[in-house]
């Protein structure tokens, strides 16, 4: 048994480290959570300040045992799982339920699956972020409170198998209000008018125009087109002003989501699915996140690479907005190669308006 124990969420991720750390190292795999709430109790003592009453999945009790003779063997035990809430859950109910030694056991986080940051994270342990723990119990506990008490409601006054929750109960009223605003609303129609024009008639270019005002009513602008059939036109003017576009940049959680829909028409479990995936393999970073932020290590080397590649004019360090107001970075994402070096290379291209 190797002195070093690394415990990891996925037994995919387990298997992608385990290829390039050394052999002083056992990476095996959580498979996600070992305990939650019993799926038939409310599983919360109310009156002992909503004390949670965990136990262990039916589905991890042989490795859970298998877990804790590890890491009882082993000399240092680090805990690897997500940097995010539930992850920090996970670390924390491993310890708890296999009774780990807390001198033994120290916590790490990365964002990507590579070399360079499993080492960069072993070399900057930290310890069990209990804030991060109790806001997961939180909300883990509003989840039950709400689903279990509210949801037999809705069984017996409604529907069977309707379900109430913390989250989609407050957005089911928020589109039902928005419903009502929408059929109280009185819409008017209006009519613009827009225009092909050939600067010549052998020539193949066609230049569009709109009129720089809408009707009220359908017979007036039909009555404006039918003015306008025997007119000549002609440009009066042409400006031109500089302008500029920067790249988009990386993805977050939910922009993510919306160009896979958009673009691909997936749906924002199956982008999920697909994100979890290619984290694992580590072909992107950690794929929840609220920040555009990218490592120094990736800035550098694609700098190196954008520079011999093209020349030191073509690199340029990407100049960042930061994360919306309210909300908590959580690491960084980067899709594909392309994306990534789309922020070094040109980040502000000029053409003529």
């Amino acid at each position: 048994m190797s002195k070093n124990l690394i415990i990891v969420e996925s037994p995919a991720k387990a298997k992608t480290i385990q290829k390039f750390i050394g052999k002083d190292f056992t990476v095996i795999s959580s498979k996600g959570h070992v305990r939650d709430l019993p799926q038939k109790d409310l599983g919360i003592d109310i009156s002992k300040n909503f004390e949670p009453k965990y136990i262990v999945l039916d589905d991890k009790k042989a490795l859970i045992s298998d877990i804790k003779k590890k890491a009882e063997e082993a000399e240092v035990i680090w805990l690897a799982t997500d940097d995010d809430r539930e992850g920090e859950a996970i670390s924390w109910h491993l310890m708890e339920v296999t009774k780990m030694d807390p001198a033994k056991v120290k916590r790490i986080v990365f964002h990507e699956i590579t070399k360079n940051a499993i080492e960069a994270a072993l070399a900057n342990p930290r310890e069990l972020d209990v804030n991060l723990v109790d806001a997961q119990q939180a909300r883990r506990g509003l989840d039950r409170l709400v689903g279990f008490e509210l949801s037999p409601v809705l069984w017996r006054k409604v529907k069977p198998q309707l379900s109430a929750g913390r989250v989609q109960s407050v957005a089911v009223k928020l589109i039902v209000e928005r419903e009502h605003e929408i059929e109280k609303f009185n819409s008017t129609s209006s009519y613009k008018v827009e225009g092909l024009f050939y600067p010549e008639r052998d020539v193949k270019i066609e230049l569009t125009g709109e009129l720089n005002k809408k009707f009220n009513k359908q017979e007036n602008a039909v009555a404006f087109l039918e003015a306008c059939k025997n007119a000549d036109f002609k440009i009066d003017a042409i400006e031109k002003s500089p302008g500029k576009k920067s790249p988009a940049p990386p993805f977050t959680t939910s922009t993510l989501q919306q160009e896979a829909a958009r673009k691909l028409g997936f749906s924002v479990s199956k982008t999920m699915v697909v994100a979890q995936q290619l984290y694992e393999a580590g072909y992107i970073t950690y794929m929840r996140t609220d920040s555009v932020n990218l490592s120094a290590f990736a800035l550098s080397a694609a700098k190196d690479v954008i520079s011999e590649l093209y020349g030191p004019e073509y690199s340029q360090e990407p100049h960042l907005s930061a994360v919306a107001q309210g909300v908590q970075p959580r690491g960084f994402l980067r899709l594909s190669a392309y994306r990534f070096l789309q922020q070094l290379v040109r980040p502000q291209e000029h053409f003529p308006a």
